[in-house]
């Protein structure tokens, strides 16, 4: 891959210095990015399919009241686990926290797919979301340690191309063992295929993101403020989407205390200037956050909307979000070209730009005359917007975090992104129900029944379109301020 020349770069009478070599398949790089590349594809398509086999698992251990509960404890317990991955990849290197965290998401996978009452169940998906929050952190590190800045939007972008197939594959893979084999062997099974990815990665990751980004330097203690907050943030948002799933006066009471602990957690953990939009690092943290917690909350919509507003089945609602996977990884693509460096700010602006018209877009199949593949283009060029913001978010954070602090920086984008997803997902799921959205059960089993307001979904996806073109905004922000002249 050739080098990318400095935006800014001056000129000078000195000799142009050789090009940056490599990829990141050579000798060098190879068995870590088959490696980290395949710990990825494995947690896709983990996360593609546990949505399948979750209700026959559910109404198998008499949970449905509790149902949502299985995917809140992985949310609420992986936001903790990302601010100690930050701070234990900083102080000892990433090896340690990966290797603990795919420990802890196979263990946590073992304990569901085994677990004969609801409460272990969960206990399990709580347990795995603090091993994937350790895992994603950890792997942000290596990479901005093991690659040279030149080779990081290619890392990424494999990243993203990662989840093309099982966004695809998984729910139909899932539906054939779960029907077949049973719900248990989708949690059981994905521990024994993690062996060989990381007999590739581990080695590697030892030779070359171990230990302290400056061995040289004490070892700083552990920064119990920030793990208190990392509590706090953790339970906020729990009683937020616990308060969101009951529209009665009590539910005030959990989302008020819920608030209280994240208002401060959120000033402690992300960076300084991120609410306001401050130029540099808090920009790209906050857009991190505004893309995909628009995104995301929209599209948990779309299925719901197909069944039960024009009569699809739940298969074919899906399907019509399929071609997204290939348009992300498209995106994530462009991104990494070396022409694109330049322009990567526009080219983010652009991104998010298509995301807010994708989602404004998606609801115009509620009216009768609008064809329902409307939704699958529109969503194809939003998956696209999203490939360009969310890895390039990646490779800034990257580009602006000093080495000693890239485990603190990338735990933030992290928190910034699930924390957002769990606050829009409650607004819109409030405003869906408020509205007359009904009984989301009932719907999806009768599709025929009309049980939703078209006037719910609106308030979903209009709200969060206007979120998205606030993200162009920020988009706007990401180059840091120049310098003060001296």
């Amino acid at each position: 891959m050739s080098a990318l020349e400095p935006r800014d770069a001056e000129i000078t009478a000195a000799p142009a210095a050789d090009p940056p070599r490599g990829s990141v398949l050579d000798a060098a790089h190879r068995a870590l990015s088959v490696g980290i590349v395949s710990v990825v594809l494995l947690i896709a398509f983990e996360a593609t399919a546990v949505g399948t086999a979750m209700p026959v698992a559910a109404r198998e251990l008499d949970g449905i009241s509790v149902y949502a509960f299985a995917f809140s404890a992985y949310f609420t317990t992986s936001l903790f686990g990302m601010v100690v991955a930050g701070q234990w990849s900083d102080r000892k290197g990433p090896l340690v926290p990966l290797t603990a965290g795919i420990s802890a998401f196979a263990a946590g996978l073992l304990l569901s797919g085994t677990a004969v009452a609801m409460w272990v169940f969960i206990l399990g998906r709580a347990v795995q979301g603090l091993g994937g929050g350790l895992v994603i952190v950890a792997l942000y590190v290596v990479v901005s340690r093991a690659y040279d800045e030149h080779l990081r939007p290619a890392i990424m972008a494999a990243f993203a191309a990662s989840w093309v197939v099982p966004s695809v594959v998984g729910p139909l893979a899932s539906g054939t063992i779960t029907e077949h084999l049973g719900w248990r062997w989708v949690f059981v099974g994905i521990p024994v295929l993690v062996v060989l990815p990381l007999a590739l990665a581990l080695p590697a990751i030892r030779r070359t993101a171990s230990g302290p980004a400056d061995p040289s330097a004490p070892v700083a203690a552990w920064d119990r403020r920030r793990i208190l907050l990392a509590l706090a943030i953790s339970a906020g948002a729990g009683l937020l989407q616990y308060a969101g799933q009951e529209l009665r006066w009590l539910s005030l009471l959990p989302a008020a205390v819920g608030a209280a602990l994240l208002v401060p957690a959120v000033r402690g953990l992300l960076p300084r200037g991120t609410v306001r939009a401050a130029r540099g690092l808090p920009a790209v943290v906050l857009l991190r956050g505004v893309a995909a917690g628009s995104f995301i909350a929209a599209e948990s919509f779309v299925p719901l909307m197909l069944v039960t507003q024009r009569g699809l089945s739940p298969t074919l609602a899906g399907l019509s979000l399929a071609m997204g996977g290939l348009t992300w990884a498209l995106g994530s693509w462009i991104q990494s070209r070396p022409w694109t460096e330049p322009y990567r700010e526009r080219l983010v602006v652009l991104g998010m730009l298509l995301v807010a018209v994708a989602i404004a877009a998606a609801p115009s199949v509620l009216l009768p005359a609008v064809p329902v593949w409307t939704v699958a283009v529109a969503w194809a060029f939003g998956c696209l917007g999203m490939g360009v913001v969310i890895a390039s978010t990646s490779v800034l954070l990257m580009k602006l975090s000093p080495p000693e602090e890239a485990g603190a920086n990338s735990a933030a984008l992290q928190i910034s992104d699930g924390l957002s997803n769990v606050l829009l997902l409650a607004a819109g799921g409030a405003a869906f129900a408020a509205l007359g959205g009904g009984a989301v059960g009932h719907a999806v089993t009768s599709a025929a029944s009309g049980a939703s307001h078209p006037g719910a979904f609106a308030a979903v996806f209009l709200p969060m379109a206007a979120v998205a073109a606030a993200g162009a905004w920020v988009a706007t922000r990401l180059r840091e301020a120049p310098a003060a002249p001296r």
